[in-house]
């Protein structure tokens, strides 16, 4: 075990130094300037490329944005909060956007998992047509048009929610986003665990245990659900990663000042530093999950670490 979680983390340092090293280029490459104001004279542009250290030579300035970007430091707002701290901003907007993402992952999650197993246990009937076609719906239906449609009913028309977000109306203000944020998640889950668990109820092991006498109700928590597990983390882990960095639409939608608003707005206002620092987050929060989600596997079911780790 211990070979397998090196392995990981080796790989996941490697892919990290190569996020670094193409956000870099990709600064260096951008078109335009931080510095868009017309007023600007030639000396006063030439200051402040001094004090960001933008006249420095290339590999003196990754050297500076590698060491910077692995300590945290994502240097200071251009235009869109001057001489603000990255790091700062990032901190101040991701706590709503965490909140509303794990909302949206436990709630698709679970509901979607429950929905799985009642199609998977109900297959070919009346029931599993219907959870079938729900799952098709939720996963292309946009979550805009589903945050559209929340708003118009739930929150205009019955007023039973907050029409946009409000810090001062609590938990309520929420509701509406992860609602529309999980649709997807919901649906997505309950397609896979729909289809493994059918798989594994086909398979002979199953067959030889249901032989064997073992109850029904052991059978399908002990050995069917368990088995299904390794799937519905394999899609849950990217979905986790979008829904608690932050829908852009659906924080746009809701007025909610998370991570992917200000993304939009660092884009919008031609602020590198917090466009990448931003794209750094989102990378580090992908690896790291993804990470343990490989970790996970070999945790569940033994024979993926031995085959990653021969």
């Amino acid at each position: 075990m211990k070979k397998y979680v090196f392995k990981r983390i080796v790989i996941a340092l490697c892919t990290l130094f190569i996020i670094i090293l193409v956000l870099f280029l990709m600064e260096k490459g951008m078109p335009g300037s931080p510095f868009n104001d017309e007023k600007m004279t030639h000396a006063q542009l030439k200051v402040l490329y001094a004090k960001y250290g933008l006249n420095k030579p290339v590999l003196v300035q990754f050297w500076d944005y590698f060491r910077n970007m692995l300590t945290g430091n994502f240097g200071e707002s251009y235009s869109l909060q001057v001489n603000t701290s990255v790091t700062e901003m990032i901190a101040a907007h991701f706590p709503i956007s965490l909140q509303i993402g794990l909302q949206a992952v436990a709630l698709g999650t679970v509901v979607g998992f429950i929905l799985g197993i009642i199609a998977a246990l109900k297959h070919n009937t009346v029931i599993d047509s219907l959870m079938t076609g729900v799952s098709v719906i939720g996963v292309s239906l946009p979550n805009f048009v589903v945050a559209l449609i929340l708003s118009l009913v739930l929150a205009y028309k019955l007023n039973w929610f907050p029409l946009i977000y409000s810090a001062s109306a609590g938990f309520s203000s929420t509701v509406l986003p992860t609602i529309a944020l999980s649709t997807f998640t919901m649906a997505s889950i309950e397609r896979y665990a729909r289809s493994e668990m059918v798989d594994i109820m086909n398979s002979d092991f199953i067959k030889l245990a249901d032989a064997k006498g073992i109850s029904k109700s052991r059978l399908i928590f002990r050995h069917v659900i368990r088995n299904t597990m390794i799937s519905i983390i394999t899609v849950l882990a990217p979905l986790a990663i979008e829904l608690i960095a932050g829908s852009m639409v659906i924080e746009k939608a809701f007025s909610i000042p998370g991570l992917g608003t200000l993304y939009i707005n660092a884009i919008q206002a031609n602020d590198y530093n917090v466009v990448l620092g931003v794209t750094f987050f989102y990378a580090v929060l992908f690896i790291s999950i993804m990470l343990l989600v490989d970790i996970l596997y070999g945790v569940i079911d033994p024979r993926v670490r031995l085959a990653k780790e021969g």
